[in-house]
């Protein structure tokens, strides 16, 4: 029979766990989404308690099984064209003024599904007609990654694409997917999607950005986490770069490697 609930000390070990794989600092508040995102976890192995469901974890035996509990616990809010003021920076600010012919690179890491990498694309591709351009978009999911690779989604996402780029970069499903819409294919075939865990230093085969976007994600870390994955990420980008991070952020006291231009937007040396 399985136990629905979880004590305190099985509620620390699932609070250091996704701590020391995600960064993620797991308020006690979070104690019952925590149990109803997990509590299918336990049924489909057929555990009694969540005390059982970590031992398994902790085994190392099912890495499969550690890449679903952190689906299950991470947050993936987002949508197109968020703060929209990061976005009539790129464009006014940063591609107005790009002469170089090399293609143009820009990391959206933490991409969730899709949404904040696919409005850069489109931004990108109404700026830049005849400069090429490259997006990659990276997250520690593989869950949202896939939906994020596939560019599907709801019409009822659409609050904030612009009416000219809906028609330009989306794609209305008829029949089986009424109610939907794809991003166009030149759009996807410039977007690319990763596995990265910013907990651990960025493989340097990444290359190098123009522009990282890192926006309301370190809301859920401590500073020692804060610190250590804006170490992570920096070399990623290019002297005289952007880094741009979400409006309820800030990089005061985590780093003196880049310069505040704007409130949230920063600048490489």
């Amino acid at each position: 029979m399985i136990n629905a609930t979880i004590t305190d000390q099985e509620f620390g070990l699932f609070q250091r766990l996704i701590y020391k794989i995600a960064g993620i600092s797991l308020s006690d508040a979070k104690k019952i989404l925590l149990v109803g995102r997990l509590t299918r976890r336990l049924k489909q192995y057929e555990l009694s308690s969540f005390g059982d469901y970590y031992r398994m974890l902790a085994t190392g035996n099912f890495p499969e099984e550690i890449q679903t509990m952190v689906d299950l616990l991470t947050t993936n809010e987002t949508y197109f064209f968020r703060e929209p003021k990061h976005f009539d920076f790129l464009r006014n600010e940063i591609l107005a003024t790009h002469t170089s012919p090399s293609t143009f690179r820009v990391w959206s890491a933490a991409s969730s599904s899709g949404e904040e990498a696919y409005s850069i694309a489109m931004t990108l591709a109404e700026a830049l007609p005849n400069t090429p351009w490259e997006i990659v978009g990276s997250d520690i999911s593989s869950k949202v990654l896939a939906k994020a690779a596939a560019g599907h989604y709801s019409l009822a996402r659409t609050e904030g694409i612009p009416p000219g780029h809906m028609r330009k970069y989306c794609l209305k499903g008829v029949r089986s997917n009424s109610g939907t819409f794809l991003i166009t294919p030149e759009l996807r075939k410039k977007t690319s999607f990763h596995q990265i865990n910013l907990m651990h230093p960025v493989d340097a085969d990444i290359g190098e950005f123009e522009v990282i976007f890192l926006r309301n994600v370190m809301i859920y870390f401590d500073a020692q986490t804060k610190t250590r994955v804006v170490h992570n990420l920096l070399p990623r980008l290019q002297p005289g770069g952007h880094l741009i991070i979400g409006h309820s952020e800030t990089l005061n006291g985590i780093t003196d490697h880049v310069t505040a231009i704007r409130p949230t937007i920063y600048r490489k040396p």
